[in-house]
């Protein structure tokens, strides 16, 4: 969309708008001028004439001055953020207008026992909703219904809270869903519960898959990573994908068995036909075929215990006690088995308490403080990092091939225009820089960076090579119309901030409405307007001031490299790119005449 809309507008400024220009009445001698018209141009003149043309003259004077404020900045952004001020993470997690609790108990558990503690944690909320209501602006309610609801089985329950609309809302989702679990507090003898209020963007922000072949090793480390991961008050819902499943009965055979010729499966095959039943008889009845089985009454079945009596038939037809020739453990089975890469995986997974912390240093943290120790203890098992980081690595993989593809491809177009290597240099010099702008504006409205604000930043870096290229354009066409150096880096500043100042202050007006939007689905878009919209007005300053600094340092260095090659030291103007095509240009129009 946007690459059409920039087609577009191209062809209008190209065909279009020079046919409105002719007939506009702008520039005519004696034209009527409206109040805004006049106060326009007042504003800008005193903005570029009061404001700007002495700054610019103060910092052209005091180049180390100019530079070192741009780095200073620069330093204290990257210290933002890498010492947490401003938070990082890579997917962004949306608040959503509703809250989904999912409850797990143990299989087996029956349904009376599933709805009663769900509709317990369904009176808390309604609870929680009154407490919040008292503080809502105009008392509106903020939960406007829930739905409970039991299974897929008798051990799963989820309760849907619907809330009111955000934009109405005086509180997000997250307090909603906290409060909630504060207000239900620690529930024993469940499998798992998760307070659900938000998208998760490619999977659960902290994800951990336990890998190998020794089953006790990763149950192990499985239990001590979820010990650890509940003792982080910065984490909740934690979760792992091998819950325990129904009890089993597993039958080991002693051995005097296989003496009497039994094996495994004859002794399961008669303890099923006596406790589960063997089908004997079929009969047809009318249109309906009726089958007979055969098995223990229904006292028998009762008790574990009439399972040592039961009477196991040998191949010789005698008859001997199961307890005799077995034995038997009672355990929980799996509910699945899960493999990654050919081994055995178990998957622990948790969501962040408070979404805008940074994701990223949590599992960073993880890694560093929490792993060792659980691998020093089980050492065959092998940890992967899935979820948001396992889509991050691709993600990243993508973009590390694409964008210095993407700069490399404008940096060649800029070149070739300017005939010149060192000028489009000087651009993208000033594009990490930017990074002041987007830090600040993030931290300022609180948002975490991550990957859709780094997409902004690809748009910014546009922007700022646009900006840059009109002034280093109106610079060379100066220098070929005989001004000094300096003086055409400052004419071409002073010339050009009116340009430069409206197209980034109307791109700033245009977002503005987006980063203050409020409403859900503008959530996702936020962060790349911060960091457009700010990294505009930073890169809106380096270009008018930070840009001629740059091409001055790129002169002098010129001029001394020729210096100290040939000897003779050159001015200023004779060594820029302009100046040389110019005389070039000249030159060929002289042996043409000739």
């Amino acid at each position: 969309m946007v690459i059409i809309t920039l087609s577009v507008s191209l062809l209008e400024a190209l065909i279009i708008l020079p046919a409105h220009i002719a007939h506009s009445n702008a520039m005519k001698k004696g034209g009527k001028r409206f109040l805004i018209n006049r106060f326009g141009d007042w504003f800008m003149d005193f903005l570029r004439d009061r404001l700007y043309a002495p700054s610019m003259r103060f910092f052209m004077a005091n180049k180390f001055l100019a530079f070192s404020i741009p780095v200073a900045l620069m330093i204290i952004g990257i210290g933002a953020i890498a010492g947490g001020l401003v938070r990082v993470t890579f997917f962004p997690s949306i608040a959503s207008d509703r809250v989904q609790i999912t409850l797990n108990m143990p299989q087996g558990t029956s349904e009376v026992i599933t709805d009663s503690i769900i509709s317990e944690i369904e009176a808390a909320t309604w609870e929680v909703n009154d407490e919040f209501t008292a503080r809502q602006h105009g008392n509106k309610q903020v939960v406007e219904n829930t739905i409970r609801r039991i299974g897929p089985g008798t051990s799963t329950a989820t309760l849907e809270i619907n809330l009111l609309p955000g934009e109405e809302r005086d509180f997000p989702s997250d307090d909603i869903a906290n409060s909630i679990e504060e207000k239900v507090g620690p529930i024993y003898g469940i499998e798992s519960i998760e307070y659900g209020s938000g998208s998760n963007f490619g999977g659960k922000p902290v994800s951990v898959s336990l890998t190998g072949n020794n089953i006790s090793d990763l149950k192990g480390a499985k239990e001590m990573l979820v010990q650890k991961l509940s003792a982080m008050p910065q984490l909740k819902d934690i979760s792992d994908n091998d819950p325990e499943g129904i009890k089993e009965v597993e039958i080991k055979l002693k051995d005097n068995a296989h003496l009497l010729g039994l094996t495994h499966s004859d002794i399961m095959s008669q303890v099923r036909s006596g406790f589960f039943g063997a089908p004997v008889q079929r009969f047809q009845r009318g249109r309906d075929e009726i089958r007979v089985w055969v098995r223990y009454d229904r006292g028998t079945r009762s008790s574990l215990k009439n399972l040592d009596d039961m009477w196991i038939v040998t191949p010789t037809q005698d008859r001997v006690p199961l307890s005799e020739i077995a034995y038997y453990d009672i355990e929980r089975g799996d509910v699945a088995i899960n493999h990654l890469d050919g081994k055995r995986e178990i998957r622990v997974e948790a969501n962040m308490k408070n979404r805008n912390e940074s994701a990223t240093d949590m599992l960073a943290g993880i890694r560093e403080n929490v792993m060792p120790g659980i691998l020093a203890r089980y050492p065959t098992v092998t940890p992967l990092y899935e979820g948001q980081n396992r889509e991050a690595g691709k993600l990243t993989s993508s973009v590390r091939f694409v964008l210095p593809a993407i700069l490399f491809a404008i940096f060649a177009l800029i070149a070739f225009t300017f005939r010149s290597y060192s000028q489009p240099l000087m651009l993208f010099i000033m594009v990490p820089f930017s990074l002041i702008g987007v830090a600040f504006g993030h931290w300022v409205h609180g948002f975490p960076i991550n990957m859709l604000s780094w997409l902004g930043i690809i748009a910014l870096i546009g922007i700022m090579v646009n900006d840059g290229l009109v002034l280093i354009e109106k610079f060379n066409s100066y220098l070929k119309e005989g001004l000094k150096f300096e003086d055409a880096l400052y004419q071409a500043g002073r010339s050009r901030f009116r340009a430069i100042f409206l197209t980034s202050m109307t791109t700033i007006a245009g977002l503005a409405p987006l980063i203050f939007e409020t409403s859900r689905q503008a959530q996702f878009l936020i962060p790349m307007a911060i960091s457009i919209a700010y990294g505009i007005a930073v890169a809106t300053l380096l270009t008018l001031y930070m840009l001629p600094l740059l091409l001055y340092i790129n002169n002098s260095y010129r001029v001394t490299r020729k210096w100290l090659f040939t000897g003779v030291r050159p001015n200023r103007e004779e060594i820029e790119n302009a100046i040389i095509e110019l005389e070039a240009d000249k030159e060929e129009m002289a042996d043409a005449q000739t």
